[in-house]
């Protein structure tokens, strides 16, 4: 009888609890919130390129950036809010503080559509039309829809921004000097892998400015820009190549026929050395014009045929001395650009990086000046890059061109200033993550 008794009770109590799930299992840990942190401070050692009225030897100063990231994911939810404050050391003011980053997205695993609203970064293929730029205080950033579908091999992307000065209730659209270049734009991108090894990209962008030659109306002009990005990187080689076309009207009603097109190539040849080169082609206004300094004038035009990479990443592919494209030309207008270049990376230990890029640089088309020709110069450019920790980085680099006439002449440098051309720069980095929690 008392055997029957401590039965029956084990079953009571064993029974149920095979016939239910375990509640004592550990929940699923659906959210998770990361702060981390970005600073950099950079001294810059500059002499010649650009124009220099006071004749005052050599700009030195010291810039830095801190930017705080604050990340929270739910399932299919993420939010991101990102301050930051950039500056130059000394100037009056202390600087700025920003937003670089603020939006939410949304995605749908099993179908493979998403969106993500508010201010970010876009960066797409190798960032010559479409990029961030993260050298500059203050990155390329939109305020915008992005919306699309990524399933497989397959990604489709869609960007919408409209922009305003500030809020008007008696209607009107009128958007001059704002934060952005652009007052509309729209973007399709489309991204199909075919084979691992092979990537191909197209995309169109449809952008809107404010008509600048009639002002009193609220009237907007449209630029168009279309072309394919292809990468191919069989086993330790890697090919890019691109081509694009823009045309429409700028803000100013003239007519745009430009285009450009590039080609790199890169061998790994072992796990320390890399070389790589390329050349592309940006077209130019054909009747560029720039006066003797010291007297004025402009070349009449009635068509724009100068390509114009609106929103790249223009750092890491014109120069390292931002010459070309980052800083304009007399009056406004381009020659274009052609640049053929030839670079070597070195890595003789893992935390260490050793670079050196040499560029022929050329306009595309000719200056109506005697004495130019269409060659500005040879550049040559050496970095390196150590990782102290996970978290700190120092870079450190220093640039030498030996530009031509015709490049003293393009940027209107002053007449005592020769053209033999210095940069230096050194710089440190801080990524740490403060906190990271998931529950």
């Amino acid at each position: 009888m008392k055997k029957f008794f401590f039965l029956a009770m084990a079953l009571f109590f064993v029974l149920p609890a095979t016939g239910q799930p375990d509640t004592l299992t550990a929940p699923q840990k659906n959210n998770q919130f990361t702060i981390d942190a970005s600073h950099w401070t950079r001294g810059e050692l500059r002499k010649g390129g650009l124009s220099n009225k006071k004749n005052n030897g050599m700009a030195i100063f010291v810039m830095s950036s801190t930017m705080l990231q604050f990340d929270y994911q739910y399932k299919n939810l993420e939010f991101m809010f990102a301050p930051k404050h950039v500056g130059i050391w000394g100037a009056k003011g202390s600087g700025a503080i920003i937003l670089e980053e603020g939006w939410f997205s949304l995605r749908h695993e099993k179908t493979g559509l998403f969106f993500k609203l508010g201010r970010q970064k876009f960066a797409y293929d190798d960032q010559r039309i479409i990029g961030s730029d993260d050298w500059v205080m203050v990155p390329s950033k939109h305020d915008a829809l992005k919306a699309g579908w990524e399933r497989g091999r397959h990604k489709l992307h869609f960007l919408f921004a409209y922009n305003q000065n500030d809020v008007d209730a008696e209607g009107g659209s009128y958007y001059v000097d704002g934060d952005q270049p652009y007052k509309t734009m729209q973007t399709l991108w489309y991204h199909v892998d075919p084979i691992p090894q092979l990537g191909v990209s197209a995309l169109f962008m449809n952008t809107g400015m404010q008509d600048l030659a009639k002002p009193d109306d609220d009237i907007t002009q449209y630029q168009q820009l279309y072309g394919l990005y292809v990468d191919f990187h069989p086993q330790n080689f890697s090919f890019q190549a691109s081509y694009y076309r823009q045309m429409g009207r700028n803000e100013y009603e003239l007519p745009i026929h430009a285009w450009m097109a590039s080609a790199e190539g890169a061998w790994q040849m072992n796990s320390q050395l890399r070389l790589n080169t390329g050349y592309f082609h940006m077209s130019g206004d054909p009747r560029f014009y720039v006066p003797p300094e010291g007297e004025i004038g402009v070349a009449r035009k009635t068509e724009v045929r100068g390509f114009n990479p609106i929103f790249g990443s223009h750092h890491q592919f014109y120069g390292a001395m931002d010459f070309f494209y980052v800083t304009t030309y007399y009056g406004g207008n381009t020659p274009g650009l052609q640049d053929a270049h030839l670079g070597v990376q070195w890595a003789p230990v893992k935390p260490l990086k050793i670079n050196a890029v040499y560029h022929y640089l050329a306009t595309s088309v000719a200056i109506q000046l005697s004495e130019c020709g269409r060659s500005l110069g040879h550049e040559i450019e050496t970095s390196l890059s150590w990782d102290f920790t996970k978290f700190v980085t120092l870079q450190a680099g220093y640039s030498y061109m030996k530009g031509t006439e015709t490049m003293k002449i393009l940027k209107r440098t002053s007449n005592e200033n020769n053209t033999h051309l210095h940069w230096g720069w050194i710089m440190i980095s801080v990524t740490p993550e403060f906190f990271k929690i998931r529950w």
